[in-house]
């Protein structure tokens, strides 16, 4: 069995028209969510093994914050370029590259590709992931290279504004 937990980056910043999409950073709402909805994980008693994200810079740091939470080394924080602007296909192949060690990952990345990422899982459709929302797939899998064809259960989809 495998976990998979999708990240969309927290609330970023669109104030300063010199950065480009790339380089955008985090509100301070966007940090405090981060750190809310990492908690919030932690009290699901998930160990996330490994943190993969987007190289882009408010993914990185949505990706950091929870690290911090889970007091994991952000020099561990594993960069896949390709998940920024990633289309379907680019996140199947993300997944599917994963290393097999990692039973749990944590992938933090971009609407609307995450959102369409969760749709076609056929697990529990979303209209969308707002930012900083978590949704977590368990996968009846040994290997990630076989992720698109094993079966998989929803196991919850959370964002900073629902209520619990």
């Amino acid at each position: 069995m495998k976990i998979l937990l999708l990240v969309r980056h927290a609330k970023s910043a669109w104030d300063d028209p010199s950065l480009s999409d790339f380089e955008r950073t985090l509100t301070d709402r966007g940090k405090s969510d981060a750190k809310m909805m990492a908690k919030r994980l932690e009290e699901k008693s998930i160990k996330i093994d490994s943190f993969v994200s987007s190289s882009a810079k408010r993914a990185k740091k949505t990706a950091r914050i929870f690290m911090k939470e889970f007091e994991k080394n952000s020099k561990e924080l594993q960069l896949l370029p390709s998940l920024y602007e990633a289309s379907v296909k680019d996140f199947y192949e993300a997944v599917e590259s994963l290393d097999d060690d990692n039973k749990t990952v944590a992938l933090f990345s971009h609407n609307p590709g995450i959102t369409e990422f969760v749709n076609s899982l056929d697990c529990n459709p979303v209209y969308d992931m707002p930012t900083c929302a978590m949704y977590a797939v368990e996968v009846k899998t040994k290997h990630w290279k076989d992720f698109r064809e094993a079966d998989k259960k929803f196991l919850f989809f959370d964002y900073p504004k629902n209520e619990e």
